[in-house]
């Protein structure tokens, strides 16, 4: 009896495999760390190699808490880090350089230059994105034209391109045996390469960036059995679900009405809402992007503000000013003072995403005074994430005419009380905690067992989430008002630090 579905989370910082019930309950998880390499000042990679080695230990980990065996699992789903760029050998696996993560601003410059020829919207009408660093394309494209031989080896089929999903898939499914080369419509949303209305590969976008067709993944749905599973203690098991992080965690929610929007708390910070079937243009800084496409079903659709920096400022204050032992200190560190003394922190270490979209602005502290310590640092920290976050719900009513009551909530700050208390008094509405906060992953599981049955639709997702805390704001207008307009003076002084 198949009793359990399993998924990968592929994320920034690290990698994990859990295990669920029908209920969606957490049967077993494991979790390792993989390196953050910076070779030079913008740059940021990691090693995919590294990824498949996690991945195959986190699997078999996990399965060995519970005694599971492959044949315990009705299926696998994978959601994984968006943008980041992997170009890998047919042939061997073997990658021809590390992948470039999505944080990574190498492209800065070829940003601009494209930008001159048609505006930092120029490809938005077709693909829903502007121009920036973050996505797939330029990327892409940097790795075809510095890799010694890559440009010519990918017309000739030699080379194979995927974000992180599509480089495990290939993996899991027997990679230079006869892997699957395929990606999904989430993830092929946010290569820059797509087209948002045919969902397929646009010509004109792949002769703009110059990338050839022949590297490129075949786009399939969120929940389909792409193939079985070749790898490690899974094998035998099929592969059926693939959604982006940030959609994951959508479907995860259960966000599956017009208007449901969720929040996820990770590296950096995400905030979707599902438009329906409906593609909604931004006008105020947002992106348009595929939310989930379930097997046949009509693709549904995401306005998305994406903030860079979120837990990274965290583990920042962690790893690069020793200020605290561990991330979870951070809230203890910042109840040791009342407020955040007049300090402001703009965490621009990738430039501003949502809804700035500024490739050359750079961190800032502002207000700085001898009073400030480091417990109105690690205030200033957490708060950050909680600005950024109203600026992006503030462009998402804008753009989609909808008022927000509540956000849904998950990522692994939401077990920050002091956060999440902050973020309802500043976004002045509730913040809603789910039972079941490992939601990315979850919303794998969903798409993986819904293409084998082991779900029944979407109302069954929708009857398993349930609430597990509500915070309710307490500041006064005057007070609320006062501290956002400090945190937008502090955004601005971030602007234009890198001169062009």
């Amino acid at each position: 009896m198949k009793n359990y579905v399993g998924a990968i989370d592929q994320g920034t910082t690290s990698t994990r495999f859990m295990v669920f019930d029908q209920s969606a309950r957490i049967a077993a998880v494991a979790q390792r760390e993989h390196e953050q390499i910076y070779p030079k000042p913008g740059w940021v990679e990691h090693d995919p190699l590294e990824i498949l080695r996690r991945t195959e230990e986190v699997i078999a980990e996990a399965l060995e808490q519970r005694g599971l065996r492959a044949s315990d699992l009705a299926a696998i789903g994978i959601t994984n880090q968006r943008e980041t760029t992997v170009l890998w050998e047919r042939k061997t696996g073997k990658p021809v350089a590390n992948a470039i993560v999505w944080q990574d601003t190498r492209v800065s410059d070829d940003v601009g230059r494209f930008a001159k020829e048609g505006g930092q919207d120029r490809f938005r009408a077709q693909t829903g994105l502007p121009l920036s660093t973050y996505f797939s394309s330029l990327k892409l494209r940097w790795l075809l034209k510095n890799v010694p031989g890559a440009s010519a080896r990918a017309a000739a089929g030699e080379l194979l391109f995927g974000n992180i999903d599509t480089f495990l898939l290939w993996n899991l499914t027997g990679g230079p045996q006869g892997g699957v080369h395929a990606t999904d419509v989430t993830n092929a949303s946010r290569t820059q390469l797509l087209n948002l209305q045919t969902l397929d590969w646009d010509e004109k976008l792949l002769a703009a960036f110059e990338v050839p067709r022949t590297v490129l993944p075949k786009i399939c749905s969120s929940s389909e059995i792409y193939g079985e599973a070749k790898f490690g203690a899974i094998s035998g098991v099929p592969v059926t679900g693939i959604l982006g992080d940030q959609q994951a965690a959508l479907v995860g929610q259960a966000c599956f009405r017009p208007g449901e929007v969720k929040n996820t708390y990770g590296t950096g910070c995400f905030l979707l809402m599902n438009t329906g079937e409906r593609q909604v243009a931004s006008n105020f800084g947002l992106l348009t992007t595929v939310a989930y496409k379930m097997g046949s079903a009509a693709a549904h659709y995401a306005l998305e503000g994406g903030v860079a920096i979120a837990g990274a400022l965290v583990q920042w204050l962690r790893d690069n000013l020793g200020i605290i032992q561990k991330s979870s200190d951070v809230e203890q560190l910042a109840r040791t003072v009342n407020d955040n003394g007049g300090v402001y922190f703009v965490p621009a270490f990738s430039g501003l995403y949502a809804p700035y979209w500024k490739e050359n602005a750079r961190g800032v502290i502002a207000g700085l005074t001898r009073y400030a310590n480091k417990g109105h640092i690690a205030r200033a920290v957490l708060e950050a994430t909680a600005y950024q976050t109203r600026e992006v719900v503030e462009a998402m009513e804008k753009d989609s005419q909808i008022g927000l009551e509540s956000v849904r909530v998950d990522g692994g700050m939401v077990a920050n009380d002091l956060l999440m208390q902050f973020q309802s008094d500043i976004l002045n509405r509730e913040v809603v905690r789910p039972v079941i906060q490992e939601t990315t992953a979850l919303g794998a599981a969903y798409a993986a067992g819904l293409a084998v049955k082991f779900f029944s639709g979407l109302e069954e997702l929708r009857a398993n989430w349930a609430v597990d805390c509500t915070w309710k704001p307490h500041f006064v207008e005057r007070e609320r008002e006062q501290l956002y307009r400090n945190w937008k003076k502090a955004v601005t002084r971030s602007f234009d630090w890198i001169e062009s």
